[in-house]
């Protein structure tokens, strides 16, 4: 299983990031897709998931109303899609998997680091 995350750099507060992770070496429908993110002196915090068959999505609240999970089918990618950056949201970002019904993330990118400046 490999997970590629791309799409991370600099923005300034307010501006947008799109995040992309490229899933291949397993059966995706069966899998929940999840971002995760962790700053500097800070937990890993879990961000968004969405269950891949279903479409159904989850956000912490710090995310609700601003960041968007999707996916596209055709080419087993989760997006991640950040508005209204603030510097609180500075962090490297990892995309995750988890076999359904597991609890455990068992597969993780490499992270792609977001910098949002004020």
């Amino acid at each position: 299983v490999q997970l590629v995350e791309s799409g991370g750099g600099l923005a300034a507060a307010g501006n947008s990031l799109r995040l992309s992770c490229a899933a291949s070496g397993l059966t995706i429908s069966n899998y929940f897709l999840a971002w995760f993110r962790q700053a500097p002196g800070k937990e890993r915090e879990f961000v968004a998931a969405i269950k891949w068959g279903s479409g159904s999505t989850y956000y912490t609240d710090s995310a609700k109303g601003r960041f968007t999970i999707s996916r596209d089918n055709a080419k087993n990618t989760v997006y991640l899609q950040m508005n209204s950056l603030k510097p609180e949201d500075t962090a490297v970002y990892y995309c995750a998997a988890r076999l359904e019904p597991r609890r455990v993330y068992d597969y993780w990118g490499q992270g792609t680091q977001v910098t949002v400046s004020s």
